[in-house]
């Protein structure tokens, strides 16, 4: 299906949004979520369900000053 992450349109073919941070390569990081400008908590990750036209953010923490 083809949503956008961070802004850039992307085919991808995780049905969830848990599984989308997979396939990205995040599973292993701390990290916010959005749906749709929506805040997605890490617990619901799993129930949230992907659809074409989508919009995720995914946020890291950055360190220094």
């Amino acid at each position: 299906m083809r949503i956008r992450v961070n802004g850039e349109a992307r085919e991808v073919a995780a049905p969830t949004l848990d599984e989308l941070l997979a396939e990205l390569g995040y599973d292993d990081q701390l990290v916010a979520t959005a749906l749709n400008r929506a805040f997605v908590r890490a617990k619901d990750r799993s129930l949230t369900k992907l659809k074409e036209g989508d919009a995720v953010e995914i946020l890291a923490p950055k360190q220094g000053g």
